[in-house]
């Protein structure tokens, strides 16, 4: 299927036509694809950027990271724009001028409070920035005649190491494979021990030999760039500034697994990024390194498309974002088989994530033993950290493996640190005592996040945030996560709010090894992590909080029985539920 003739392409383009798409849409779309109502419609309504009501010309999707969030110093300015604007949050202002929705981090957490309008980020906001948006939204300026600079985004890149020292020029790459030959080139891919940058960390070599060998009609090269886990941004920089390097590695993937297409899975909050990307494999195609016969090697045959999403977190789970590529809600596959036997459209299909190609790149280029001299024994190379929170300088840093959180702290200029979040909400929540721990694989393993709160910070609000987080982005496909995410979210709320007793804190407990046990994928195995961790390292924070009775329910049932004691005139005694009594 074509990038642009691809199911979530048209539907961005009806959405942006008539800002919702309607349902005689949604009726045209299925017959145009031979599909039935019913599928169009399950991914209208699966895509949080798909609306089947009316969007205002102005669309605003303001962020709530846990790391930037929307507070600029005591002044909340999601509530100050809603507040100005006259629309609540979730609404189209009635006019249809403007309308203000929440959505997860946007990929800006080196830039502060931050938003899209109309997919265009809008960076470094505070009271007076928001102010003035009004005053351009209320005067009907359209976002060309905006000030320029407020859409400029710099890449704070503060470290850089293995990979970002030096870029490799365009076909490098490639022409060393082709000298090397492509059996030799995935050897020295498996020699340098190139383990997956996604946080998971599987052996890239061995993914390509697996897939390399499976049966089918047709290989495929998928390259996750969903970076959708709060408080990551690294992959912002590598497709703006490196995406030469990206599509050299999926390239050289291709001709290895001897496959012929490729997709570039792009989140749908990076789709201001579209155009360039577009342009580097425009002129990539001009230069031979795409498309037929590649640098004159005939048989070497191999072309990208670029697929971009629609606001799904779950899309970056491998198996999600493949049902998502063939036009279809984003839900996670049962495994096995997996994606290198039985991927896109059934056929062995690698994937890997930007950072891991580009990484390949480099290797096919420069060899194994350049690749590992840096880092460790298990964890070879270096990793991007996209650093973010309470630090002087936020933004992007490259280690090799093996360096300790402590050092990474003192680099980014952080001080009186009480927590550090590494690997996203899903990855690891360490305190104080943790410091000395290393960035790796056989210690603490990240896809890039690394958030940093400091002692002013309420842990238990954040381990709610990461909780509230976990409960809007389940796809809903299995109950222990689409019901477990959600009980955790309330039964976290009752203790914050004083109501909460040791006994709910066992519930929480209960309730977490339930949704890690049983859920269907990795989002509903790790949307536990805060409370756990959060248990174990700062009990204080949950402790300080109880209150001293022994249960108290999630409701007020006497409050609950209001209307049946005014609809029978009763209010003695005897009509009231006394539910602190033993």
């Amino acid at each position: 299927m074509s990038d642009r003739l691809h199911l979530l392409h048209i539907l961005h383009e009806l959405q942006q036509k008539h800002r919702y798409i309607p349902e005689e849409s949604i009726r045209d779309v299925a017959a145009r694809f031979n599909l039935p109502i019913s599928q169009i419609r399950a991914v209208v309504e699966f895509y949080a950027f798909f609306s089947t009501t009316p969007c205002g010309y102005y669309h605003i999707l303001f962020s709530n990271c846990t790391s930037c969030g929307y507070q600029a110093g005591d002044t909340n300015l999601l509530h100050l724009l809603t507040e100005q604007l006259g629309v609540r949050i979730a609404q189209t202002h009635a006019d249809r001028r403007v309308s203000v929705q929440e959505t997860s981090c946007i990929g800006m957490c080196d830039h502060g409070a931050s938003l899209l309008i109309n997919g265009l980020p809008l960076i470094h906001l505070d009271s007076e920035r928001i102010t003035q948006m009004v005053g351009l939204i209320e005067a009907e300026k359209p976002l060309s005649e905006w000030p320029s600079p407020w859409f400029h985004i710099h890449d704070q890149i503060h470290k850089r190491g293995l990979l970002l020292k030096e870029d490799i020029s365009a076909g490098d790459g490639l022409r060393a494979m082709l000298l090397r030959g492509r059996d030799e080139t995935l050897t020295e891919i498996s020699q340098s021990k190139l383990r997956g940058r996604g946080g998971a960390g599987f052996s890239t070599g061995l993914k390509w030999r697996l897939c390399k060998q499976a049966v089918g009609k047709a290989h495929y090269v998928v390259c996750n760039a969903d970076e959708g886990e709060p408080g990551t941004f690294k992959d912002r920089m590598l497709l703006q500034q490196h995406a030469d390097a990206m599509f050299e590695g999926m390239t050289i993937c291709a001709h290895v697994i001897g496959a012929h297409q490729g997709f570039v899975y792009l989140r749908g909050e990076y789709r201001y990024l579209l155009p360039h990307l577009q342009t580097v494999l425009v002129r990539r195609r001009g230069s031979g390194l795409l498309g037929t016969t590649i640098l004159g090697q005939r048989g070497f045959d191999f072309d990208i498309d670029i697929v971009v999403g629609a606001g799904a977190y779950i899309c970056g789970e491998e198996s999600a974002l493949i049902e998502s590529l063939e036009g279809k809600p984003g839900i996670p596959r049962s495994r096995p088989p997996f994606p290198v036997t039985h991927g896109y459209l059934g056929q062995p299909t690698v994937v890997n994530n930007v950072e891991t190609f580009i990484a390949a790149a480099h290797i096919a280029c420069k060899g194994a033993t350049w690749f590992t001299s840096v880092g460790t024994t298990a964890s070879t190379g270096s990793k991007l950290l996209s650093i973010s929170g309470d630090c002087t300088s936020p933004g992007i840093y490259e280690y090799p493996f093996g360096v300790t959180i402590q050092q990474i702290l003192q680099d980014c200029g952080a001080s009186n640190v009480q927590a550090v979040q590494v690997g996203g909400p899903s990855g690891t929540l360490i305190n104080q005592t943790a410091l000395h721990r290393r960035i790796g694989f056989e210690d603490v393993s990240t896809g890039g996040s690394f958030m940093i709160f400091n002692e002013k910070r309420d842990m238990l609000a954040i381990i709610h945030r990461f909780t509230a987080f976990f409960a809007h982005e389940s796809c809903g496909f299995c109950t222990p996560c689409r019901v477990g995410t959600t009980l955790l979210r309330k039964g976290l709320h009752k203790i914050i709010v004083g109501q909460g007793t040791r006994y709910d804190m066992a519930e929480l407990q209960h309730m977490c090894e339930l949704i890690r046990r049983y859920s269907h994928c990795g989002l509903g195995h790790t949307a536990a992590n805060p409370i756990l961790d959060g248990l174990q390292h700062f009990s204080q924070a949950f402790e300080q909080r109880l209150t001293q009775r022994d249960f108290i329910p999630h409701f007020d049932l006497d409050t609950a029985l209001e209307a049946a004691r005014q609809m029978t005139q009763r209010n003695d005694e005897g009509a009231h539920l006394d539910q602190g009594a033993e």
